[in-house]
């Protein structure tokens, strides 16, 4: 059974607090405003509503601590020693075009180490998180990475450079290589649940290219 840190009790408000907004967001997308924040990189009402929520929560709770934000940039905090990590709607594309997997992702580092993480899927009610010296739990469950030995029984997820994003070439490379000695490669396209699926033994690995702090946090 797992032991709910403050912390952890702290973030789990928090995303079920946004989540729900996210959700009816997700009910009435022909609603939402989307902005682009670069070629085939989106930014919508709900990204920017979901941020703000979770700051208002976590402030509450933790007055101190400053943040570092996917939309809002870097909020310093009374205590410079420990931030917020945030992105707000990790899977931002499956989102608006109504696939449901994405995720509301949080991390708390303290001196520059990460401490805690958080992902939660609010579609499927998943709660991956994690402590330092705790161990990692799904929904209260403890979480355990694949115990296959071979890629040849392994299936492998990435992220795949898009317009505007990344090396094509080189990508098309690596997956050329991956997928001659692999069971399959996998794209869902939030980063952050990727790992988390590879934490809890859904993946056996997970590789991708020109990642943010707050995709990979938690």
């Amino acid at each position: 059974m797992a032991i709910r840190s403050a912390n952890i009790n702290v973030m789990t408000k928090a995303v079920e607090a946004a989540s729900r907004g996210l959700l009816r967001d997700f009910g009435e997308l022909e609603n939402l405003q989307v902005s682009r924040k670069g070629p085939a990189d989106f930014v919508s009402t709900a990204d920017t509503r979901t941020e703000k929520l979770l700051i208002k929560e976590l402030t509450k709770a933790r007055p101190e601590i400053g943040f570092l934000l996917e939309e809002g940039g870097v909020i310093k905090g009374e205590d410079e020693t420990k931030r917020w990590i945030i992105d707000p709607l990790d899977g931002t594309t499956n989102f608006l075009h109504g696939i449901p997997h994405f995720a509301i992702s949080i991390a708390l580092e303290d001196k520059g180490e990460l401490v805690a993480g958080m992902v939660y899927n609010p579609v499927t009610d998943e709660n991956f998180w994690a402590e330092k010296g705790q161990g990692a739990f799904l929904n209260g469950r403890r979480l355990r990475v694949s115990g296959r030995r071979t890629m040849e029984d392994s299936v492998y997820a990435t992220g795949i450079p898009f317009r505007g994003r990344g090396d094509h070439g080189r990508f098309l490379n690596e997956m050329e290589a991956i997928m001659k000695v692999s069971a399959g490669v996998r794209r869902f396209g939030a980063a952050s649940l990727d790992m988390a699926f590879v934490a809890a033994g859904r993946y056996d690995g997970y590789w991708e290219a020109g990642l943010q702090p707050w995709d990979i946090a938690a």
